[in-house]
């Protein structure tokens, strides 16, 4: 994860630079303003204690609260928690949130733990991070392999810390602890919403469009049924343990029925391909879901897709972007493609505020409407700057943040 937080520090001195700003504001938003590290000592069942390490990451608090989720999970690291932070900056400002960006994560196994223990590992993460959080300081939310239960037992230790009940603490909440409607399937909608508007600019109908999809998890999941329902024809899918391909489209409705709660579902088949072969397939559209370094120099000259719509954080490296901008493959990046998340969030901590809850097409229509103005803007910067949609989605999220500084007058 260092190559990607590296990666992407490269990318913003460079949209700094094309916006006109020096190597002050440079030095300033390429690292996070503030990086907690903190152990959490959490009695497990057979009456042990494991002390787990723990971060929070704040990038930029300059147009808001920070904002971002947490992740469980064995690979955690430092360098990972500061790239999360600052992608997430960059969420923000394409789509134009007061929020600056935020993330934490914890390194441990969850599938290797009881109910019992994850309740009191995520009561423990709050009240070791409680000091810098809060709903108007920086606000979390579900991440890798945390969901709303766990956000439910940290909104909970927070408000008997704070002693008032605090839902605007943290969002994914479940819906009766004032969670939003169309927060589970709002980071897939959104990169609906990014292949329906590539698909207009390059004049492919979305009936029979062939789309491939790599990661069957949540997101990948969601937009596999959503892409089913709307016509396209969903040709390969890929899991930790391979790939489905049927050039005719798979029935996708029987593979969600049958995949695992961890989105497994290629080992019950015995004809699959490999994760390498999927991205190399001819199609109209290629949606990285997984992990990061998908889409390298050795690969991207033999990417087939017109269109690549990154649904998960940094599939795509640096070296590729350019082999892929050069090859005039239309590219819709993580910061932008993956905003519906971060965009939903926003609209559930505005309902908590004001006590008045939407209806869930309400919660749709708005989410179209931040998600095409995000694209518009990213798209007429690359457009009239003649720079890779990369690039553009980084100026584009930056320069509000930018703008904020420069009028607080931090630099």
């Amino acid at each position: 994860m260092s190559d990607v937080l590296h990666a992407t520090q490269v990318v913003i001195e460079q949209a700094l630079k094309r916006l006109g700003y020096g190597q002050d504001m440079i030095d300033l938003l390429k690292e996070p303003m503030r990086l907690l590290t903190v152990r959490i000592p959490v009695r497990m069942d057979d009456g042990s204690t494991v002390v787990f390490t723990g971060y929070r990451s704040q990038h930029n608090d300059s147009v808001g609260p920070t904002k971002g989720g947490v992740r469980f999970h064995p690979g955690v690291t430092e360098t990972e928690v500061k790239a999360l932070s600052i992608w997430m900056s960059l969420k923000c400002g394409i789509a134009d949130l007061p929020y600056g960006g935020g993330k934490g994560g914890v390194i441990c196994d969850p599938r290797k733990m009881s109910f019992r223990e994850l309740e009191r590992l995520s009561r423990g993460y709050v009240r070791a991070v409680s000091q810098i959080v809060g709903p108007t300081k920086d606000i979390p939310a579900p991440d890798v392999m945390t969901n709303s239960q766990i956000m439910a037992w940290m909104m909970d230790e927070y408000s008997h810390i704070r002693e008032f009940d605090s839902p605007g603490f943290i969002t994914g909440k479940p819906i009766v602890l004032g969670g939003s409607k169309g927060r589970e399937t709002a980071t897939a909608r959104g990169v609906v919403i990014m292949i329906y508007e590539a698909l207009k600019i390059k004049n492919i109908p979305i009936q029979d469009a062939r789309i491939v999809i790599q990661g069957f998890g949540n997101a990948g999941s969601f937009l596999a049924k959503f892409m089913y329902e709307a016509g396209a024809r969903v040709i390969g899918i890929s899991d930790v343990n391979g790939a489905l391909y049927n050039k005719d489209g798979l029935d996708i409705p029987h593979l969600l029925d049958r995949r695992d709660s961890f989105g497994n579902v290629t080992n019950l088949f015995p004809k699959t391909i490999s994760n390498d072969e999927l991205l190399e397939l001819d199609c109209d559209v290629l949606v990285p879901a997984a992990i990061e370094n998908q889409i390298t120099e050795e690969n991207a000259p033999n990417i087939k897709a017109s269109i690549i719509v990154e649904a998960a954080n940094g599939p795509t490296t640096l070296e590729a972007t350019k082999i892929i901008s050069e090859r005039g493959i239309l590219l819709i990046p993580d910061v932008l493609a993956s905003a519906g998340g971060v965009i939903v969030s926003y609209f559930e901590w505005v309902q908590n505020n004001q006590g008045y809850y939407w209806g869930e097409e309400e919660i749709d229509e708005k989410l179209r409407i931040m998600m095409i103005r995000g694209f518009e803007n990213v798209y007429e910067i690359h457009r009239t700057r003649k720079v890779d949609m990369r690039l553009a989605a980084y100026m584009s999220g930056v320069r509000k943040m930018a703008e904020a500084v420069r009028y607080r007058g931090w630099v």
